[in-house]
């Protein structure tokens, strides 16, 4: 199995949607050409740092080989549909866990305070962002993002709109946790000058 394939594999909540929207027959050609597309981006962007690779061979990759397959045979604003909509379940799905463990006595707490090592460990410039990282506040964690490569990635590889569709996935990840407020007033993905992140404990 290549290392696409395998990717690929794991994107089975993509492949859900595709085949909702599409049928079987049309589903499973996309997927094959999209699995092929990868190979070829992966190999373009093989000597990309191993934390950078964290985030394009498991997210930014696979969308945008997906995405930009779909649209050379099914209209643009349904490929993008479908990104989208898998995106939307998926992340959802995480939320509504991360929501239950909220419930829990001190989590609430616990998850601001692990904000800044998980940041600088995921979402540092080791991993291809730069960030401007804010004096810590009790309850309260706070910090920009004035480089990303999810828009980066996607812009390069000419699939830029995708990048709104992640930013998204941080407020449906964040924005409803119970014990929490998670404010940000703009995004690279969708024009801004950083990608805000304040997560606050109430």
């Amino acid at each position: 199995m290549t290392k696409a394939q395998e990717i690929m594999k794991k994107k089975q909540f993509i492949k859900d949607e595709m085949d909702r929207q599409l049928t079987l027959k049309r589903s499973n050609f996309l997927w094959r050409k999209a699995t092929k597309r990868l190979d070829s981006i992966l190999d373009q962007y093989k000597d990309l740092p191993k934390g950078v690779h964290a985030h394009t061979d498991s997210r930014i990759f696979p969308s945008a080989a997906i995405y930009l397959t779909a649209k050379e045979y099914i209209p643009a604003e349904k490929a993008y549909c479908i990104i989208e909509n898998a995106a939307i379940k998926n992340t959802t799905e995480l939320e509504h866990k991360l929501a239950r463990m909220m419930k829990n006595p001190g989590m609430a707490g616990l998850f601001v305070r692990m904000w800044d090592p998980v940041s600088r460990r995921m979402f540092g410039e080791s991993c291809g962002f730069k960030n401007v990282f804010y004096p810590k506040e009790k309850n309260a964690y706070r910090m920009d993002i004035v480089e990303c490569p999810y828009n980066r990635y996607f812009t390069e590889l000419g699939c830029t709109e995708l990048t709104k569709i992640f930013c998204e996935n941080d407020d449906r990840m964040y924005g409803n946790l119970p014990g929490l407020m998670f404010i940000r007033t703009g995004t690279l993905g969708k024009g801004a000058q950083k990608c805000d992140f304040y997560l606050k404990k109430c």
